[in-house]
């Protein structure tokens, strides 16, 4: 495994792609899978809450190598999501309204450009919000008590 000490966030982006990215492929599978075992609409949602728990614990643990979880965390999570679907919803509309009848290339191109800015956005509100290291914002004294015990 690559290791980039001097880049953390670099570091952690590339875990989260890779986190990302295998929770999309199998979720990808599963829907395939649950093909006519269920209604499409039941199918992709039931895929979506369970790729979104799923992701939430995987950037946790590997992506930003946090110890916070809870429903709060996956609440937050959701939401991001959430934001991240409506993105990638406008631009379609957007496309659409300009363009009435636009190509598939076109259409993907849009799709993913879309999904890349949101995907950046959210690794961001994720890295700097739900997953923040606790140690970076918990004030410590000046001087701890071994510390001035040790002066004297």
């Amino acid at each position: 495994m690559i290791q980039l000490p001097s880049r953390p966030a670099v570091a952690a982006f590339a875990r989260f792609v890779a986190c990302g990215g295998g929770v999309g492929l199998a979720s990808s599978g599963a829907l395939v899978l649950l093909d006519g075992a269920m209604p499409m609409m039941v199918a992709n949602a039931l895929i979506t809450v369970v790729s979104t728990l799923l992701a939430t614990e995987l950037h946790g643990r590997v992506s930003f190598r946090s110890e916070r979880g809870g429903w709060r965390v996956h609440l937050q999570s959701a939401l991001t999501v959430a934001v991240c679907y409506a993105f990638t919803t406008a631009a379609l509309l957007a496309l659409h309204a300009a363009q009435a009848n636009p190509s598939v290339v076109t259409e993907q191109a849009v799709y993913l450009s879309a999904s890349a800015l949101a995907g950046i956005g959210r690794f961001a509100v994720l890295r700097a919000v739900v997953f923040a290291d606790d140690r970076r914002t918990r004030r410590t004294p000046a001087l701890a008590r071994t510390s001035v015990t040790m002066a004297a």
